[in-house]
């Protein structure tokens, strides 16, 4: 009988082990928004290590760390599908922007990437750096991924890879198709860094050396591109004038590349192109009917945000910088691009006639003695210096020597709204996360980086009720990361990376403004990243448990 004395404490004890389990994070009683789009349940969540461990009744379970989340909703992290945080992480890894807004993963890669570069394209890289100055340390886009990732960053990371860097790699800033061999060497970059890791292909082609590349070379690149899973992003050639005709491309590249294609912001921009969203919606629902994979990603604001070089034709823009601006400082072309600017055509993309000197509003500048000018409107510069506004234009960048940074007002309300209930769309800032401290106060920026996605949530779906909650979340994560092909990313899920938001749906609020742009967000009080508390109680933590995130075709270690 005493060899079996122990056996009733042994039941006992494994029962006790059993149903009260332990964890490093519990979060309970929240209002749990699993990322699918279904109505929210009451429920707890644990957390263990960096992975979602039970989603139920924790009631008999504990746990190292407990939240009390009654009143809160709780969602997966939000997914920044078009992050440019490629600098700003370099200057602060915290990403104080986007963590308020509950975001877990940055995206990056709108035509151009980190990587892959040539020596020639580090140097280039490192003499046009703004505010910001770094040493480019990198080569590949896999080395600057992990090389985020060691130096620490609060958020995920990861990004396409520039067609527009790919075409430098080969042909710098020429204004040409490549040769047969030289589409090879481009092809085979492409599948490089598909392997190492890439998401797929992105283009943004209003822009030089992006404008230069025409359909079928982007085809050729895709093609190389979908066999790996990758899929196609793209700033489409047009949003304005030939919206529809830049559409009818993207729509080709998909079909002949047998890719699925995103449109980036997508839009109609300028007051004369408003009414062509209908017939541009009407075409994406045609190509999807028809089997093709298309889908779109946005931003909650009426203004974009770019450089003077969406104001002038791409053609004086070959070969660069200095090229551009020493062609600038030629009387000849310089009357000759005042008349570019301010003729109608459809040529290429022209901001500046899109939006009109009263609706530009001047953003960054590299040079300390034009700062002054940070936050003034276009039309008001223009009077300041006696001249007007598309010589400013051209003055500025060549007093700048730089592009400029500019907000461009080109949308209306209504479509904004339209877009949002479009079924596939997901949204990105178009913007890096900031902090409004230290170096990024020497330049203003577009409100969007620091309230795009806050935006979404108090204004579009609290105060106008444009689509309800749950759709609202299962867009900015559990069809963003299926977009992207992302495992365990996106849902809650048990067995999902614990990427996990706890915030307040009636508080939610953007506070960045065009006149005020650097106000963090509010309204969230809790971010998890791969398990690790980066925002507790409303406060940056200073953790940087983020990660590079590979695409489906990486074959690295």
């Amino acid at each position: 009988m005493r060899r079996y004395s122990w056996f009733p404490l042994c039941i006992v004890l494994l029962y006790s082990c059993h149903n009260a389990p332990s964890y490093d994070t519990i979060i309970r009683h929240g209002m749990l928004y699993d990322g699918t789009g279904k109505a929210p349940i009451q429920t707890d969540i644990a957390l263990q290590a960096d992975t979602i461990a039970f989603i139920g009744d924790l009631s008999k379970a504990t746990a190292k760390h407990e939240i009390d989340a009654a009143g809160k909703a709780v969602s997966p992290g939000f997914i920044d599908m078009q992050s440019w945080s490629v600098t700003s992480l370099l200057a602060d890894g915290r990403s104080m922007g986007a963590i308020r807004q509950g975001v877990t993963l940055e995206v990056f890669g709108e035509g151009s990437s980190e990587g892959p570069l040539t020596d020639t394209m580090k140097k280039i890289e490192e003499s046009q750096q703004g505010d910001i100055k770094y040493k480019v340390e990198w080569t590949t886009l896999k080395d600057y991924l992990t090389w985020l990732q060691k130096k620490g960053v609060s958020t995920n990371v990861a990004s396409f890879v520039g067609a527009s860097t790919i075409r430098e790699n080969v042909l710098g800033d020429a204004n040409r198709p490549p040769t047969p061999a030289e589409l090879d060497k481009m092809k085979a970059l492409v599948r490089q860094s598909m392997e190492e890791g890439a998401l797929g292909i992105g283009s943004a082609l209003i822009y030089a050396p992006g404008f230069y590349a025409g359909t079928d070379e982007l085809i050729e690149l895709c093609k190389v591109a979908a066999p790996y899973g990758g899929i196609y992003i793209s700033h489409i050639r047009s949003e304005g004038n030939r919206l529809l005709q830049a559409s009818d491309e993207l729509i080709h590249i998909a079909r002949e590349a047998r890719i699925p294609a995103v449109f980036y912001h997508l839009k109609a921009a300028g007051r004369n192109n408003w009414g062509k969203m209908d017939s541009l919606i009407a075409k994406i629902d045609s190509a999807r009917a028809a089997g093709l994979d298309i889908s779109a990603c946005m931003y909650t604001y009426t203004a974009g945000a770019t450089g003077f070089d969406a104001s002038m034709p791409p053609a004086v823009q070959e070969g660069g910088l200095d090229k551009w601006i020493e062609r600038l400082k030629d009387p000849r072309i310089y009357r000759q691009t005042l008349r570019d600017m301010t003729t109608p055509t459809n040529a290429w993309e022209n901001l500046y006639l899109g939006a009109g000197a009263d609706n530009i509003i001047c953003a960054g500048f590299k040079q300390d003695s034009l700062k002054y000018l940070t936050g003034k409107r276009l039309s008001e510069i223009a009077k300041m210096r006696h001249t007007t506004p598309e010589a400013t234009i051209i003055d500025l960048v060549i007093q700048d020597h730089s592009r400029v940074e500019v907000i461009y007002f080109l949308m209306s309300e209504d479509n904004v709204k339209k877009e949002i209930r479009l079924p596939y769309m997901s949204f990105g800032s178009d913007a890096a996360s900031m902090a409004p401290e230290g170096v990024f106060l020497k330049s203003s920026t577009h409100p969007r980086s620091y309230g795009n996605f806050a935006r979404l949530l108090d204004t579009y779906v609290r105060e106008e009720k444009v689509i309800p909650l749950e759709e609202a979340i299962y867009k900015l994560s559990g069809l963003a990361a299926a977009r992207l092909k992302l495992k365990k990313r996106g849902e809650l899920r048990a067995g999902y990376y614990a990427d996990v938001v706890i915030f307040d749906p009636a508080a939610v609020r953007a506070n960045a403004t065009y006149e005020k742009p650097h106000q963090l967000a509010t309204g969230v009080s809790a971010v998890f990243v791969n398990g690790v508390e980066v925002l507790k109680d409303g406060q940056h933590t200073g953790a940087r448990p983020g990660r590079a995130i590979f695409g489906p075709g990486y074959k690295g270690q």
